[in-house]
């Protein structure tokens, strides 16, 4: 009798205890979701007539959304097929760098970034004849973005990027369908494996001439997925592809690190540069962190010698972290990090790659690490 209640009380214990680590997960979770709606409001894309001092940044969409879905789409069915769009994103002249200038009332292209222009496609091959006619280089930027985005947020995003980088490549952003409401983080994560087969078929396509040539941009969830499109690659022996990926940056990667070394191992010798920018002050992918299991994501990972692999280089821009949206996007909201990085981009384009570490470790404002 004894042992049977000592035994039973262990259970009530352990029981006890579970409930605790439930609390404390539900409160974790509470708490993401209230700072991730308190953190600006949902806008949506608006039209407006050009302003002729404003720069246009034409993007490419390849999207698994249907063309109407510019909102969050948290609890829809998941439609598939690619879809293909160019818009213009007009970035106002007063635009400052690192900032998206979304409206305040009546929508102006002279203060705000607005659509001018769009072009539905047929299909793939109409976009690709677009890009080409526009942009004759043989490289383009692929951009994936991550958890909680809308299809507004994400095509203005890029085209901040482009302006604020000047990279003088056509932009592709492949829009994965993310539920749009910080309610759906495992929607997003279940949405992930959903597209990884639509942006290896995106990628090939964009590769498909000789010296044709993609640099991929994941942020936060986006690296998860850019890192499985890379594995389904390797496990189906399109090696071609990947000899066809110029770079690769994982920004903020949403990633658990033992993942992320499984990913990488099957994937074997990494595209190169392969970088990932982390912020200790991330406070997203804190959150995120505790929620999966109280486990530092990539993102955050207290030591950069973390990543030991001797093909990735890793940048630490917690010191440059300005506190908008909560640290999670510092590489391209921070003017000082942008700054930063435009130093390392024009060096690496005169030195080469292979100087993107030795450049980085000159600049006091941000630590690079690669074993």
């Amino acid at each position: 009798m004894g042992h049977a209640m000592e035994m039973a009380a262990r259970r009530g214990g352990g029981e006890a205890a579970a409930c605790k680590r439930r609390s404390r997960i539900t409160l974790a979770l509470c708490a993401l979701l209230l700072t991730l709606s308190a953190c600006s409001e949902r806008m949506t894309a608006e039209r407006a007539a050009p302003h002729p001092d404003a720069q246009i940044q034409p993007i490419y969409v390849a999207t698994e959304r249907e063309l109407d879905q510019t909102g969050p789409i948290f609890g829809l069915k998941r439609p598939s097929g690619l879809k293909y769009f160019r818009t213009d994103i007009s970035v106002p002249p007063s635009h400052q760098i690192g900032v998206i200038e979304w409206p305040e009332g009546r929508t102006d292209a002279a203060s705000d970034f607005v659509v001018t222009g769009t072009q539905v496609f047929d299909g793939p091959g109409q976009m690709l004849g677009d890009i080409r006619r526009t942009e004759p280089g043989r490289e383009t930027l692929v951009f994936i973005h991550g958890y909680n985005n809308t299809l507004s947020e994400s095509m203005y995003r890029l085209a901040q990027i482009q302006t604020d980088f000047a990279t003088g490549m056509p932009a592709v952003l492949f829009s994965w369908p993310s539920a749009g409401d910080p309610r759906g983080y495992i929607y997003d994560r279940d949405s992930v494996l959903f597209a990884r087969d639509d942006l290896v078929t995106l990628l090939d396509r964009l590769t498909a001439r000789p010296g044709d040539k993609v640099f991929l941009l994941g942020h936060s969830m986006g690296s998860h997925l850019t890192m499985e499109a890379l594995r389904q690659a390797k496990l189906s022996g399109n090696t071609r592809l990947l000899s066809r990926v110029s770079g690769v940056t994982l920004m903020s990667p949403d990633i658990d690190p033992d993942l992320f070394d499984r990913q990488a191992e099957v994937i074997g010798k990494l595209p190169q540069p392969f970088l990932i920018f982390i912020s200790k002050q991330d406070r997203a992918l804190s959150l995120a962190g505790f929620i999966t299991g109280s486990k530092a994501r990539l993102g955050v990972i207290d030591e950069a010698e973390k990543v030991t692999r001797p093909d990735v280089t890793v940048i630490d821009f917690t010191e440059l972290a300005d506190g908008n949206s909560l640290n999670h996007f510092v590489p391209v909201t921070s003017p000082a990090a942008i700054r930063v990085l435009n130093g390392i981009i024009s060096q690496a384009g005169r030195e080469g790659t292979g100087f993107l570490r030795d450049m980085a470790l000159k600049l006091p404002s941000a630590r690079a690490v690669r074993p």
